[in-house]
């Protein structure tokens, strides 16, 4: 097997308004996408009514897109880096728009699924390429700033994509907008990194090592895994026998494309890096976070659907209450991660115990609770969230050099993608076996006061029964509260032990 050709060094670009509108047009790439990625679930009934699809059946709306973006996050940055950063944003970027625009217009359904999986695909190109940005052209006294761009993907774009989501629906009344919306932010996004972005050296040479097993492995077996999460609640898990050969399939593809990224001198996705106790333990806790994260969103949003039959512009406000205040949490946590007596450890810790004590006040909720109720829980998730992201950031990327950056975004993008998918699917799950349970209880005990009072009102079994339902269902949303909790304070030992990164020194005294 021959060595794998040396890389030139990345040209040396110096940093100023140029480069920074670069960026920002990669970061609004990036947020286009996360966007993109939660319309499709927060607009559900609107996209399947319009194509005339059952629930089952517009189900794969969502699930198809979820998974192609899965499986095209390993490899987005060993293409950019071979078609040069520059021209594989743009190409990914038109790409993409284009699928926007067509995709409301898609004559039928089969057109429009495989429209959403194109669109799955290159949307989770897009996202890779933040990190590896910030990485690349963020000085070191910036470069967290740039971090908190990319944390701003994971907190900012799932809660604001509510507000948009309910504007072109309920407002506008145009759903066509929940694609167009992509063209105006593509087209800004095309400008900037057309002008700010510098041009590198295209290195086609790399084709020659390829990882083609890799790749085809890679690909299939991602897209698989995701579907087989996605669906997995929907098709009663291990009682389907397509979700069985799925989740088979999956793993077993994925194991080879593991172990050929291993062994191979040109990977996608470096796993050795892995064996650094901020990389390995790091992403490890990273996918645990963003389970924990589900509870600023899915929760409160499944309980006032449920509760009140709240559509999107009522649960907007839940949203904004997390996504909104990003744009002054993350400059300062980063600010703070800079200062000379600050661990981020202990800033990681302390962002999880904010998101645990919002996990515990959202435990206390009952059937009276209104949107208005989840406002201390929603303002402790926006305190907590980019506390607990940009340190995980911080820690990580301080044990990356610079040229294994694309490698690194790999691998944090994939577990990122695996890890919402993975988060929704147990939480799904937890929630369907809780609100059985608290039903049985409630059933038994609503029998024995009727056999103790002996009488049977007409109409009093309908209401018991709805009535039990609504309740076990409160009650489950409690259960996942407190679950996702005690997740949030079980990571807080692991988040100690990671190695300790003093902070960046900005200046120096000129001796």
């Amino acid at each position: 097997m021959t060595a794998p050709p040396v890389a030139p060094a990345p040209l040396a670009h110096p940093f100023g308004p140029r480069i920074l509108t670069g960026v920002v047009g990669v970061f609004v790439a990036a947020m286009m996408s996360g966007l993109n990625s939660r319309i499709g679930g927060l607009a559900f009934n609107d996209i399947r009514a319009a194509f005339g699809m059952g629930i089952d059946d517009g189900s794969w709306i969502t699930s198809l897109y979820g998974a192609f973006e899965l499986a095209a996050m390993p490899f987005s940055a060993w293409f950019a880096i071979t078609f040069s950063f520059r021209r594989y944003h743009l190409s990914v970027v038109a790409i993409f728009a284009v699928l926007g625009l067509l995709t409301p217009l898609a004559p039928n359904v089969a057109v429009l699924l495989v429209l959403r999986c194109l669109q799955g695909f290159f949307g989770g190109l897009l996202i890779p390429v933040l990190m590896a940005a910030a990485l690349r052209f963020f000085p070191l006294p910036l470069r967290l700033y740039g971090l908190a761009l990319y944390a701003m993907t994971a907190t900012f774009a799932p809660n604001v994509a509510t507000w948009l989501s309910a504007t072109w629906t309920d407002t506008v009344g145009n759903w066509h907008l929940l694609f167009w919306q992509t063209v105006p932010m593509a087209a800004f996004s095309l400008a900037a990194v057309a002008w700010g972005i510098p041009q590198d050296p295209v290195r086609l040479e790399r084709f020659r090592q390829i990882n083609l097993t890799g790749l085809v492995t890679g690909l299939a077996g991602l897209v698989l895994l995701g579907v087989a999460l996605s669906q997995g609640e929907r098709l009663d898990w291990f009682n389907s026998p397509l979700l069985c050969w799925l989740g088979a399939s999956s793993l077993i593809l994925v194991a080879i494309f593991l172990l050929s990224e291993w062994f191979h001198p040109l990977p996608f996705i470096k796993l050795q890096l892995l064996s650094r106790r901020n990389l390995g333990l790091g992403f490890s806790i990273f996918v645990g976070l963003l389970v924990v994260l589900l509870s600023g969103s899915l929760l409160p949003a499944d309980y006032l659907g449920h509760a009140w039959h709240h559509r999107t512009p009522q649960l907007a406000i839940i949203g904004l209450q997390v996504g909104l205040p990003q744009f002054l949490a993350g400059p300062a946590v980063s600010y703070l991660l800079y200062q000379p007596w600050m661990d981020a450890r202990r800033m990681f810790a302390g962002g999880l115990l904010l998101i645990a004590t919002a996990c515990w006040y959202g435990a206390q909720l009952t059937p009276e609770w209104m949107a208005t109720d989840f406002v201390l829980a929603q303002a402790l998730h926006a305190i907590g969230q980019p506390m607990a992201v940009i340190s995980l950031l911080f820690l990580a990327t301080s044990v990356v050099q610079p040229m294994e950056g694309p490698q690194v975004s790999g691998i944090v993008n994939g577990l990122r993608a695996l890890g919402t998918l993975l988060g929704s699917a147990l939480v799904g799950r937890l929630l369907t076996v809780r609100e059985a349970t608290h039903a049985n209880v409630l059933l038994d005990q609503a029998a024995n006061m009727r056999r103790s009072a002996d009488v049977a009102l007409p109409g009093a079994f309908a209401e018991i029964a709805h009535r039990v339902s609504h309740q076990a269902f409160v009650l489950s949303i409690a259960d996942a509260y407190l679950v996702l909790g005690a997740l949030a304070l079980l990571l807080i030992p692991l988040v100690l032990s990671l190695e300790y990164i003093a902070p960046p020194v900005i200046t120096a005294p000129n001796h």
